[in-house]
């Protein structure tokens, strides 16, 4: 894997800006140690992101959740990267992203993403969203074929889009009810991040945990009441993002290739939910594996996405 390179005379975008060149909008860069990943700064939408990027090529877009940040992806970045561009924000108020009052829902996240597509010169992009960040990679495709050239989205649901009905027959999982509850769960949890945090992770990964590097990064970046804030107000928008998507469903289709892909907890419900909208789609379930899939079981997640990328 290796750094994306800043060349003057690189080809240019629709726009006239070299690509791989930084946009004005860019502020400073660093380099993570030993991974060749770039860590940029980048204004988008009026929203300043801290963004990974890797690799060079056609541009694949990766949207983390909860409790993540771009880190959920480090263990198959280097696996895209040798074909792909790899982009990787932390999403709006998660990890080192600004901090922002509002704009958690879905059609809100969608827009993050298409503007710093755009902030970064690409005009078309793979996308992947696992968790909260399926939602908006759904969206975005839905309303923006032309710009999502395939569409990848993992452990997550479409708000109340028929084909769950198994999956939550018992009700959502616990935490929605108690994450949803404006500020409750930040004011109960200050002072306790390590050990919530550290749950999700463990059980995102059957038990087997993520390594201390990880989750010392995911503690911290969730750590304190207006960080906790900002991640539970997701949860707050989903009331929201799922009028969002009935309404977007109601009058398009999914006509971008599209793959789903399922794990513990939640299987091929999210399949179940796109085959009635998806004009072109394959499901897999991942065996073995708990809801983190990237950390959990990368080789098998980069088997599935590599080809599914390559194509086309």
């Amino acid at each position: 894997m290796h750094t994306t390179r800043l060349a003057p005379h690189a080809p240019t975008t629709a726009s006239g800006t070299p690509r791989g060149q930084r946009p004005a909008a860019d502020t400073a860069t660093e380099t993570e140690s030993g991974t060749g990943i770039e860590l940029r700064r980048v204004l988008a939408g009026g929203v300043e992101f801290n963004v990974a990027l890797a690799g060079e090529g056609p541009a694949v877009l990766l949207l983390h959740g909860f409790p993540h940040t771009w880190r959920v992806w480090t263990d198959v970045i280097a696996g895209l990267a040798a074909d792909h561009r790899v982009i990787a924000p932390d999403l709006r108020g998660f990890g080192a992203s600004a901090p922002t009052p509002g704009g958690f829902d879905a059609a809100a996240l969608a827009a993050d993403a298409e503007a710093l597509l755009t902030a970064l010169g690409e005009t078309s992009a793979a996308v992947v969203g696992i968790d909260a960040g399926t939602p908006p990679a759904f969206l975005l495709a839905l309303r923006n074929p032309g710009l999502v050239r395939r569409l990848v989205v993992m452990e997550s649901l479409l708000g109340g889009l028929p084909g769950a009905e198994e999956f939550l027959a018992a009700g959502p999982p616990w935490w929605f009810g108690f994450h949803s509850e404006p500020g409750l769960a930040e004011s109960v949890l200050t002072g306790g991040e390590a050990r919530y945090i550290g749950w999700f992770l463990d059980s995102g990964t059957l038990g087997e945990g993520v390594r201390p590097a990880l989750r010392d990064a995911f503690v911290h970046a969730y750590t304190g009441r207006e960080a906790l804030r900002r991640a539970f107000s997701y949860y707050r928008a989903l009331p929201t993002s799922a009028r969002q998507i009935r309404s977007a469903v109601a009058s398009a289709r999914l006509t971008v290739p599209t793959m789903a892909v399922g794990a513990h907890p939640v299987g091929r419900a999210l399949e179940q939910q796109l085959r009635p909208v998806a004009d072109d789609l394959v499901g897999h379930v991942v065996e073995d594996c708990g809801h983190i899939i990237p950390l959990h079981r990368p080789d098998a997640l980069l088997g599935l996405l590599r080809p599914f990328l390559a194509v086309g």
